[in-house]
């Protein structure tokens, strides 16, 4: 498979990219979430929206900053598995939610934003919705124009 588009040719993309890392960069330096937790909410939507692009530089990030390889490698079962704190967990669950809006009648459930609420200030959730969303837009690019995973160098993204 090859890429539709080469968007990291493109003035326009080059653009829209820049507002979007901006957007996100905002977020990061917020340091209302902990980085760990970004990242792997990062990965774990990248994951389910399908984007080879994203989940290769969002797991690929993750070991180079230190994350075990078992962590990572848990993200799609987060569930299952027992390496994540309850604040993560619900970090996780708010992203699955907030990513498959069209799943569920009237987008996310209470008990999730409340059970997200218990771990997080409204500050702090709103530094969460705003990851989500700008990851979702991202995978969107990254998916709709074939963006090919495997060829990501760690930490060349900042």
């Amino acid at each position: 498979m090859t890429a539709r588009l080469n968007l990291f040719g493109s003035p326009l993309a080059g653009k829209v990219f820049a507002r979007i890392g901006g957007a996100s960069k905002a977020v990061f330096d917020s340091g209302l979430i902990p980085k760990a937790t970004q990242d792997l909410v990062l990965l774990r939507v990248s994951q389910i929206n399908g984007c080879a692009y994203c989940t290769d530089v969002h797991s690929k990030d993750l070991l180079h900053a230190g994350e075990s390889a078992e962590r990572v490698s848990l993200v799609a079962v987060w569930r299952e598995a027992t390496v994540f704190t309850d604040a993560e967990r619900a970090a996780l669950e708010l992203a699955e939610h907030g990513t498959r809006i069209a799943d569920g009648a009237g987008g996310v459930p209470d008990e999730v934003w409340d059970n997200a609420a218990k771990h997080y200030d409204e500050e702090q959730l709103t530094a969460l919705v705003c990851l989500i969303s700008l990851i979702n837009a991202s995978n969107r690019l990254g998916v709709i124009t074939r963006q090919q995973g495997g060829h990501y160098k760690p930490g060349t993204l900042g």
